[in-house]
């Protein structure tokens, strides 16, 4: 046997090993393409390799069958993993078995991925568990998302992740015979899956069909990271490659991933040309779908790619709703074939340079507009502009005053950017007399006073500005002044002088210019500061529409849209949304050229939102990536490193680390009462966070004082009816439950939740917190069973908003269990408890209060319910975290 045909054997074994037996004959006859002794020589191989009596040598599908036999004993522990029911097998593959299960207590569906052979391999559980922490950190609503990891009794690991109840992309395709169109917008949902993954420092490595879900809706789910990798740097040239295992699907590997060199990026883009060749052409561009490396490898030497129009011509395109057969639809194609040739080009450097490209390319196409991959020339420049504007240009055409006028308008579009040079010059000169005027207060004779206050230079400033006969200039002086205004906590007159601006330059430039945009977001982003929602959104929402329907849009522009948009979403409490918008600005801020202050701003923002959302470990991450950005730009003592030191303590203090939050919000409020003055709101807020901190270590004199303070200053600035006044009465109404004044408590919480309605509307996640505090003061006062009412309305509210595994969900379902145990409802409360404490489990210090209290009820449950064993469990548990607790001190 030639050293060839042995490495063909050797390829084939391989693959036919990690398949069930009964399949693995049916596969070689397939991929041996009438070459029996081929057959035959695999078949030896395995049938020897299944006959070894050691685990070893076991058959992967049997052994997995024995694992889950029912008669077997370890069955019996295996049916269960954790509060998950295994189904049914759904899927087996070379790295695991995938079983469709449902959760017991929520009954949802999820699929469980086991590792193979976990003791045998230490290789292949190091792949497993970098699958693991890939999807963890992929949070994308086109990649199915990891919910749970752990390990079986006997070390084998597992992963829990959404089941996607859908069919491979082609098959969909194949089904419901969409237009190309249509193709293309759900190979776009692809790109941006795969983008994101990228942007996250993972590159997929085995892109296919298969691992394309189509969910029956149309919504698309990305599959299977079983060989990613992750690169060093995200932000990495488009050539960067890494090396990697020979661990891939021929018919979808890049060529240099056959011959087994370094991949990057562009491996990924090969892969998704390949996916939408078949989407095109509903056929593999080399007929491979069950190919060897080798054999992939000479295809693609070997054979010319055919264009995928040539394909579709001959397959009848007209007939599956595809554009083709006259001249328009051979342009069409053309553009098409230009798609996939450039993605599935065989030499790196003329691929696209990332999916980014290949995704701007389909958005290009889709609108009718110039692909970046083709030749630029006139003639099809002209061809896709006559193309998007089919009537305008058959109209025009007719007679040579169309050309005429193409030259007039450029010939006055170059005049009339010239005089606005000439203009802004001016205008410049004019703004800086305006600034020194400003300084000398109107005499230029005299300089500055020794004591110039912010206020008094801001009202000379206003005075200056009306006394203008420039409306342009006295528009922008306008919304300049209103913007400082606004950051030294002076509402009313922000409010006036942005709503001037707002006025002008409407009448000036009209209402769909940047310049409107511009004073509609500022406008909107002090009513969010005001509470007043509907209106930041309704202003904030207008001004982002004229940014994205401008001609030529300015990137930075269009990113503080975006990012003044998910702010205000997030504000109201609509997390997801939010978090989708902020990733645009992002996105837009990450470009080459784009300012480092503005791209820390998105992610400073993106990061909020994930921290209301109760996604800790995002906002953790994004926000230490942020205070090292602010650092580097402003040094330590910035307000904005103030924020940022603010927020990680905030994360601190959720997760029940209160002496590490109380040191972080101890640094901010140093800087901010330096930058700001004694009687800020910022100082408010500080005061606020820090009093939350020491109130949770039981210093409850220096809390009440720091709280006290606070409220003081909140309620000069914003009146009583304002969230930032509830923030700081939900602390004092804190102190005085737990220092037992509980009706007090009670007052101040209703009061909080009267607030929060008022704000955001009933169903925001603040006034379920609200509620709950209500709620556990009418516990303390043993009023049982309108506490344990109000606590299940808290429950659902938390899940709606939130999530069903969200901090305040667990904390609230213990609240409950607490209430249901004074009423001796045993079975009941165990059940909320219980819940509440896994929950918490996860995702908190073990020594956090609410887990240490949830083990004290449930060792008292557990003795109504006739189960000491389990009490005592417990109550070790609780001796255990409270030891630890106290070394730790």
């Amino acid at each position: 046997m030639d050293r060839e045909r042995w490495q063909r054997v050797q390829a084939l074994f391989h693959e036919a090993a990690d398949l069930p037996t009964g399949e693995q004959r049916a596969f070689l006859e397939t991929c041996c393409e009438g070459d029996a002794t081929l057959v035959v020589d695999v078949m030896a191989l395995l049938e020897e390799d299944a006959q070894g009596d050691s685990l070893l040598d076991r058959d992967v599908g049997q052994l997995a069958h024995e694992i889950l036999e029912e008669t077997s004993e370890a069955a019996e522990s295996l049916k269960d993993f954790g509060p998950y029911r295994i189904r049914t097998v759904i899927g087996e593959g070379g790295m695991g078995v995938v079983y469709l299960a449902e959760r017991k207590d929520l009954w949802s569906q999820v699929a469980i991925k086991v590792l193979r052979d976990a003791w045998v391999s230490p290789a292949r559980r190091e792949r497993f568990t970098l699958e693991q922490r890939t999807l963890a950190q992929l949070n994308h609503p086109f990649i199915a998302r990891l919910y749970d990891a752990d390990s079986t009794a006997d070390g084998t690991p597992f992963f829990v992740m959404e089941y996607v109840e859908g069919v491979p992309i082609t098959a969909y395709c194949r089904e419901h015979k969409p237009s190309v169109a249509v193709r293309l917008e759900l190979f776009r949902k692809v790109c941006e899956a795969v983008l994101y993954a990228h942007q996250h420092a993972v590159i997929h490595r085995d892109l296919k069909p298969s691992n394309i879900l189509v969910k029956e809706d149309g919504t698309v789910r990305l599959l299977d990271f079983g060989i990613a990798k992750q690169v060093q740097i995200l932000g990495e040239a488009a050539n960067q490659t890494i090396p990697g295992a020979r661990l891939l699907t021929p018919a979808y590997a890049a060529p240099e991933q056959l011959r087994g060199e370094a991949t990057g990026i562009q491996g990924d883009v090969y892969s998704l040309g390949v996916v939408l060749y078949q989407l095109l052409t509903n056929r593999h561009p080399f007929d491979g779908a069950a190919q060897t490396s080798a054999q992939a490898e000479r295809a693609l030497t070997e054979r010319k790619l055919e264009k995928p129009s040539a394909v579709a011509g001959r397959q009848g395109a007209n007939s599956q709703g595809r554009e083709g057969g006259n001249a328009e639809g051979k342009a069409v194609w053309a553009d098409l074939d230009v798609l996939c040739v450039k993605a599935m080009h065989p030499e790196v450097q003329q691929r696209y340079a990332s999916v980014e490209a290949l995704i701007r390319d389909i958005d290009h196409y889709l609108k009718g507009e110039p692909l970046e991959a083709r030749p630029d020339s006139r003639m099809y420049r002209l061809r896709k502009f006559a193309a998007r504007n089919r009537t305008e240009v058959i109209v025009g055409a007719v007679t040579i005053a169309s050309v005429l006028a193409l030259v007039i308008y450029f010939t006055v579009r170059l005049a009339h950017a010239r005089n606005t040079a000439v203009a802004e010059a001016a205008r410049t000169l004019r703004i800086q007399q305006f600034m020194t005027n400003l300084f000398q207060g109107g005499d230029a004779a005299a300089g500055p006073a020794d004591q110039l206050r912010v206020v008094s230079l801001l009202d000379r400033g206003v005075q200056e500005a009306d006394a203008l006969s420039e409306p342009a200039m006295q528009a922008d002086l306008y919304a300049t002044l209103g913007s400082i205004y606004q950051k030294l906590g002076k509402y009313e007159r922000a409010d006036a002088l942005l709503g001037k601006a707002l006025e002008k330059r409407r009448a000036i430039y009209g209402g769909s210019s940047p310049q409107t945009a511009e004073s509609l977001i500022a406008l909107g982003m002090l009513r969010a500061e005001q509470a007043r929602l509907d209106d930041a959104e309704r202003l904030v929402r207008e001004g982002l529409e004229i940014e994205r329907r401008r001609t030529t849009v300015n990137g930075e522009a269009l990113a503080k849209a975006e990012l003044a948009f998910g702010r205000v979403l997030a504000q109201r409490g609509s997390y997801e949304p939010a978090i989708a918008e902020l990733k645009k600005a992002v996105e837009l801020e990450s470009k080459q050229g784009a300012q480092p202050v503005n791209l820390a701003a998105s992610l400073a923002a993106l990061a909020d939102a994930h921290y209301s959302a109760g996604h800790y470990e995002q906002a953790n991450e994004l926000y230490q990536g942020v205070l090292e950005m602010h650092r580097q730009i402003y040094g330590p003592t910035h307000p904005l490193v103030a924020d940022d030191l603010g927020n990680l303590g905030s994360i601190q203090q959720d997760l029940g680390y209160y002496a590490e939050a109380e040191q972080l919000n101890r640094q901010v409020l140093e800087i901010e009462k330096a930058y700001y003055g004694a009687a800020h709101p910022k100082v408010a807020k500080a005061l606020t966070t820090l009093g939350r901190s020491e109130l949770y270590q039981k210093k409850y004199d220096e809390a009440e004082e720091a709280l006290a303070e606070a409220l003081g200053i909140n309620e000069k600035v914003y009146g009583r009816m304002h969230p930032e006044v509830a923030d700081t009465l939900n602390e004092l109404g804190n102190v005085a439950s737990m220092k037992g004044n509980y009706p007090e408590a009670e007052k101040r919480f209703t009061e909080v939740a009267e607030i929060y309605r008022t704000a955001y509307g009933d169903k925001h996640y603040l006034v379920a917190i609200a509620l709950s505090n209500v709620a556990y003061a009418y516990l303390n006062q043993k009023l049982y069973a309108r506490s344990e009412e109000m606590f299940r309305d808290v429950v659902q509210r938390f899940t709606a908003a939130l999530s069903a595994d969200n901090v305040n969900t667990g904390i609230a379902r213990i609240k409950l269990g607490r209430a249901l145990l004074r009423q001796d409802k045993f079975g009941e409360a165990e059940q909320e408890t219980r819940a509440g404490y896994e929950i918490l489990k996860k995702q908190t210090s073990p020594s956090i209060s609410f887990l240490q209290a949830a083990r004290k009820d449930l060792a008292a449950e557990y003795d109504g319910l006739q189960q000491p064993e389990k009490a005592a469990a417990y109550r070790e548990e609780h001796a255990a975290a409270e030891k630890a607790a106290m070394a730790k001190k």
